[in-house]
């Protein structure tokens, strides 16, 4: 089934662990560090749009692209409901996005580009990126790693019970492609007891700083830096989120 349709409703409280302020704090230094303080941005994968509103927040003009309609409407009802700078969301595949004019950088975050299965949709996304950014801008984006899948979801189940829903997560690691599949069961209050059952299934798949190297630069980048998620310090084997900054000669 597709993704992103009933989980979607529930993403934010299941993803409340996630520190969107930290990574948010991590891009727009980096961004003000290569002389962006301002301007246009776009983000791939909003999803629901926290830190599209994040960065929006930090004085940036914020484009957000995602291919989930239920995601897109949960950002615009936030956006409903703020009184900070608008914020323009695209329903659009990142493989094939399209804008009216170019941007100073692109972010991507918690793990969006894993839902890229091949290196050809790679590629694909890596050459939009670098025709819509302006001359010198900045790439900034975070993947799982194989080294994730394999050694810490691949296989595994999770569970977790809430007071308004409840999910099953069953995790299907694929070695030869290196591909996570994972069924989720969402079941969802919608009266005090009465509940509605979501089915979905994910796919993603794990990549390694090299190939993600060799892609950019192929698509016109510079690879500036890989590092272990959301740090400075250099990627080491057991790195199961890994950001990377690249720049468009």
């Amino acid at each position: 089934m597709e993704a992103y349709q009933g989980f979607a409703r529930v993403y934010d409280l299941f993803m409340d662990n996630v520190p969107y302020r930290h990574w948010a704090d991590y891009m727009i230094r980096t961004l003000r560090e290569h002389n962006i303080a301002d301007g246009l941005v776009l983000e791939l994968g909003c999803g629901t749009g926290k830190m599209t509103r994040l960065l929006s927040k930090a004085g940036y003009d914020m484009i957000g692209v995602d291919s989930s309609v239920e995601m897109l409407e949960i950002a615009a009802e936030a956006e409903e409901n703020k009184k900070e700078r608008t914020i323009l969301y695209l329903n659009q595949d990142m493989r094939e996005f399209e804008l009216y004019g170019t941007v100073r950088a692109v972010i991507s975050c918690c793990d969006s580009l894993n839902y890229i299965l091949d290196e050809e949709g790679l590629s694909d996304v890596f050459s939009l990126v670098c025709n819509y950014l302006d001359p010198g801008g900045i790439f900034l984006f975070d993947f799982n790693t194989v080294y994730a899948y394999r050694e810490i979801l691949g296989d595994r189940s999770i569970c977790e019970n809430r007071d308004s829903c409840s999910f099953i997560w069953e995790n299907y690691y694929h070695e030869e492609e290196c591909i996570n599949e994972y069924d989720l069961t969402l079941f969802v209050r919608k009266e005090r007891d009465l509940y509605q059952k979501y089915e979905e299934t994910h796919y993603q798949r794990g990549y390694e700083a090299d190939l993600m190297r060799k892609l950019l630069e192929r698509a016109g980048f510079v690879f500036e830096a890989a590092y272990d998620a959301y740090t400075k310090e250099p990627v080491r084997a057991a790195s199961t989120r890994v950001s990377v900054i690249a720049k468009k000669r």
